[in-house]
């Protein structure tokens, strides 16, 4: 006699068998109880988690006879009758189980589509179950949508997919949905332990519990890992021989090498990385556990006692380090760990790659030998001072105020600096009353062809000024520099910025006409005359003259326009820069205060990319 493995042999026959699945259960249960089906269901989830079972299974409930032949629909299929044994034996005529990954043609779906026009030979419902949907071409869904939308009374659609975003949404529309989850390790472990106690096999709880983490959310690999493992073992689960056949990572090994990084010993790293070798045990696997216990770790940490497993023999020792770990080092090793296992296929040896991520770990430990506190500060590393025969030690910056707007510019690039270079400006002492925090930075040496420093006076807190260092432009660079964004308001200028606000809005004015609009400043009005100012005499054209006279007209202003030129201190155009300016000042300044941004510059040299904060 064949044998059959586990996974068949273990098929849920009907609701009450099936695990880690209660939602889908319930819904399917009272809908065929309360005699309210739907003529479509699509159930999605990724492999091994009882999509085809929950088919087979509904389709029972639809076709089940009951022991005596008098049956109906049931949610609790007797499992007897004919149309279950024929439906569990996969030969039942009115249950028809098309693979799309195969039969994915438009050939192939109206070929099915057409035993519909039939009603069902021996059962109460037709069920077609199309398993991998999603790898149905564009013709072969167009084909079934009508179909799917308005079947014949006696036929049901049941559509399995691992991936529901690769199907139209014209399918979608149209199905009832259910998303199996991937089912927890304790329910695999649960159920593990119910069939290999069915099944008269001794196993070891650490190798059950293994398997159940290998599964990862699938019933049907977990079987499948156990037969093999059972094989592995000659008829037994030992943890030992288990964890060898997976190849993974005892968790004594991860367990010292957390200890190792919270004491910052970097001798026992590296020592546990290359027994890690010499044993060929997984690099990616080493990781993967870590960054598990790390996570346990993590929420005892945040909620004592309840990231605690009483059935995990581990859970003590967990629980140990815990208490050695600061919060804050142990989310940074779980985000280091988890980018770890990226970086191993990058490098020619995985485990050279591991012993690299667990340097890191230990490199970037708070407070580790070789970090120096200028990594807690906002401020660029600077250079130290030059030695200067009998000169005083200078103090260095020490603290930096977190608004300041120096902080988070970056140092542009310079070219090599002449062999005569200007003396390097030092950090001085602050005048007598200013505010503790803010000091001169220290301003390297201008390069070849770069501007020169200038002070500018700067009020402090207590009205004194201190001389902050600033570029001055170039002469070329002043003549085309920008215009201001400045105005002076007068009351002329509020009633044209409103006028030409309302122009432009109703999109009365364009092109050409809206630039004059924007760029000039209404100097004087009377009764029927208007007069504007503009500083540009490609503005004063009178074609556009006429036409902004004309919108004006049109918005109930009856007057005529002179345009002169000259200085313009109030125009639309000024006011609304002048917004805009105000605008990105106050992003810049929400960005640069935000917590969030003071802290990722403070402890990880992060930078503000000028030019990259955009008002909302």
């Amino acid at each position: 006699m064949s044998y059959l493995v586990l996974a068949r042999k273990y098929r849920p026959k009907n609701f009450g068998e099936m695990v880690g699945q209660e939602h889908v259960v319930q819904a399917l249960s009272n809908a065929l109880t309360q005699q309210r089906l739907h003529h479509a269901y699509l159930f999605t989830g990724t492999r091994g988690v009882g999509k085809t079972t929950v088919s087979r299974i509904l389709a029972k409930s639809l076709n089940c006879q009951g022991p005596d032949g008098q049956g109906g629909i049931t949610a609790t299929p007797c499992g007897v009758c004919q149309a279950c044994t024929e439906i569990d034996g996969g030969r039942f005529v009115d249950y028809t189980e098309l693979d799309a990954a195969s039969n994915r043609g438009v050939d192939e779906v109206q070929q099915l589509l057409e035993q519909a026009v039939y009603k069902p030979v021996q059962g109460r419902f037709k069920v077609f179950m199309i398993d991998e949907v999603h790898m149905l071409t564009g013709h072969a869904f167009n084909a079934m949508l009508k179909t799917l939308e308005e079947p014949p009374e006696y036929l049901k659609f049941v559509l399995a997919t691992t991936d529901p975003q690769k199907v139209p949404v014209t399918v979608l529309s149209r199905c009832l949905q259910f998303n199996l989850r991937p089912m927890a390790p304790e329910t695999v472990f649960e159920h593990l332990t119910h069939v290999l106690r069915a099944e008269g096999v001794q196993a070891d709880g650490g190798a059950v519990r293994l398997l159940s983490r290998a599964a990862r959310g699938s019933m049907r690999d977990a079987l499948s890992l156990t037969d093999q493992a059972i094989a592995y073992g000659g008829g037994a689960l030992q943890e030992a021989s288990v964890r060898q056949m997976l190849g993974s990572v005892d968790r004594s090994h991860v367990f010292q090498l957390i200890e190792a990084l919270a004491a910052g010993d970097g001798r026992t790293v590296v020592e546990v990385s290359e027994g890690l070798r010499l044993h060929g045990l997984s690099a990616g696997g080493a990781l993967e556990e870590m960054a598990a216990v790390l996570q346990r770790m993590a929420v005892m940490q945040a909620v004592p006692g309840a990231g605690g497993d009483a059935s995990d023999p581990d859970n003590a020792e967990i629980e140990r380090l815990a208490g050695l770990l600061p919060a804050d080092e142990t989310q940074l090793l779980y985000t280091m760990a988890l980018h770890g296992r990226t970086e191993l296929g990058l490098a020619p040896d995985e485990y050279a790659a591991l012993t690299m991520v667990l340097l890191r770990l230990l490199a970037f430990k708070p407070g580790a030998v070789g970090t120096s506190a200028e990594k807690k500060t906002l401020n660029a590393p600077q250079r130290a001072p030059e030695a200067r025969p009998a000169a005083p030690a200078r103090p260095v910056q020490q603290a930096v105020q977190p608004a300041a707007p120096a902080i988070a510019q970056p140092t542009p690039a310079r070219a090599p600096a002449p062999a005569a270079a200007a003396p390097i400006a030092r950090a001085e002492p602050l005048p007598p009353g200013a505010p503790p925090g803010q000091v001169l930075p220290v301003v390297d040496p201008p390069s070849r062809g770069e501007p020169a420093m200038q002070p500018r006076p700067r009020p402090a807190a207590n009205g004194e000024v201190l001389g902050v260092p600033v570029r001055t432009p170039p002469e070329s660079a002043r003549d085309t520099a920008p215009p201001a964004t400045s105005f002076t308001a007068t009351p002329e200028g509020d009633f044209w910025f409103a006028t030409v606000k309302a122009l432009v809005d109703a999109e009365a004015v364009t092109a050409l006409v809206r630039e004059l609009a924007l760029q000039s400043q209404l100097v004087a009005r009377d009764e029927g005359h208007w007069l504007l100012r503009v500083e540009r005499e490609s503005l004063n054209q009178p074609a556009a003259r006429e036409r902004l006279q004309t919108a004006l007209q049109g918005a109930g202003h009856g007057v005529t326009l002179s345009v002169e030129l000259g200085a313009v201190t109030d125009s639309p155009a000024r006011r609304n820069a002048a917004a805009a300016a105000q605008r990105q000042r106050e992003a810049e300044e929400t960005i640069q205060n935000d917590p969030f941004v003071q802290q990722m510059m403070r402890d990880f040299g992060a930078r503000i990319v000028p030019g990259s904060i955009k008002p909302a």
